[in-house]
């Protein structure tokens, strides 16, 4: 299977995911996993589920060489959910892919909504197919994982209405940033592979100052290549007076766009650069035929000592709609050395994030 068979398939299922196309996978193989294309169809030959299996040897000193972890990010995709059929035999074969392939644990998270809404609120609206799935995972083994690689839930902008419609969702304060933003001098354009290193650096300073840890640069120049050179990516970029201040870069794939990216520098923060950016993300995302603008992570928890709450509440103002899901599972194929494993693994990752922090002081004083 090459890289169009495979994401034509997976479009014809609802929701197809960016982290299930053939372009994610193909990026991972470059820092030390390996992807398993797997599909299930039924009688007539119809696609009725796929999911990209991603397996790499476990990156700590001390494990079995012969040991694995795999990991389904965003899915497995099926085409309905509710087919109990469908559902436990894509379970149980993904349980025989790991055991077979020497994993200690499978890590899925796929996108099954557990609610629409923030729970409590008068709209808020709970889906109980997500529940009846949760209670089959921890029947079969499935645990819910401490580490969740991705946000477990998110915002959704409805890009299906007209611009003037999409505005008056947004909340007064957002509206007005975007005007006070063109007011004041700040201009979009659109950027390209050639913006990679200006993008890294602002990324890097985003990173310094809001206090998260990125990456080393070859994986952002990796995932940005990937994606602008394939036409399923667009960095935008704001500037003032032609100096940059501000950039995201939003993805897209069958009709859905995902902001996935946002980067800003300290100098005009005052012109409200992000919030033009996002609309004219929006625009475009719209115009290109994307249904859907996915705001990428919201709160776990909807309550202000939440570590999201700040960003939470910026994406909001966009006029979005939270959608909850189940988040990652794992299941742990050998409990031995999962359990070992989910020990160990928090403490690599917390010296990882350290030496992550330092390498990007560093790289913002030299640069």
């Amino acid at each position: 299977m090459d890289e169009k068979s495979w994401n034509d398939l997976i479009a014809t299922l609802p929701d197809p995911q960016l982290l299930q196309s053939w372009q994610w996978s193909s990026v991972k193989t470059r820092f030390g996993w390996r992807s398993i294309p797997t599909v299930w169809r039924d009688d007539q030959g119809e696609v009725q589920a796929a999911a990209m299996l991603l397996m790499r040897a476990i990156p700590i000193t001390g494990f079995p060489q012969r040991y694995r972890v795999m990991y389904v990010p965003k899915g497995p995709l099926l085409r309905d959910w509710s087919n109990v059929e469908i559902r436990h035999q894509v379970f149980n074969d993904l349980r025989f892919h790991a055991e077979s392939n020497g994993a200690i644990v499978l890590k899925i998270d796929p996108e099954i909504k557990l609610g629409v809404g923030i729970p409590g609120q008068p709209l808020a609206q709970e889906n109980p197919l997500g529940n009846i799935i949760v209670g089959e995972l921890k029947e079969f083994g499935w645990c819910f994982s401490k580490e969740q690689v991705q946000f477990q839930n998110t915002v959704l902008v409805d890009l299906s209405s007209s611009e003037d419609d999409l505005l008056s969702c947004m909340k007064q304060k957002t509206r007005y940033n975007i005007r006070l933003a063109s007011r004041r001098g700040v201009l979009i354009r659109t950027g390209g592979i050639s913006d990679i290193d200006l993008l890294y650096t602002m990324y890097a300073e985003t990173s310094a100052r809001d206090g998260f840890v990125i990456r080393e640069k070859s994986y952002y120049q990796a995932v940005w290549e990937k994606f602008i050179s394939a036409g399923m990516a667009v960095p935008l970029i704001a500037e003032v007076d032609g100096e940059p201040v501000a950039a995201l870069i939003y993805f897209y794939f069958s009709r859905r766009a995902w902001y996935m990216y946002g980067m800003s520098r300290n100098i005009h923060r005052e012109k409200m650069a992000n919030y033009l950016l996002q609309w004219e993300a929006m625009k475009q995302a719209k115009a290109i035929g994307c249904d859907v603008y996915d705001l990428w992570g919201a709160p776990d928890k909807f309550t202000e000592d939440d570590p999201l709450w700040g960003v939470y509440r910026f994406k909001e103002g966009l006029g979005g709609v939270v959608v909850r899901h189940i988040g990652a599972w794992d299941l742990p194929v050998r409990p031995f050395y999962y359990r070992i494993y989910s020990q160990v693994f928090p403490y690599f990752l917390s010296l990882m994030r350290a030496r992550g922090r330092a390498r990007i002081q560093d790289e913002i004083l030299k640069g």
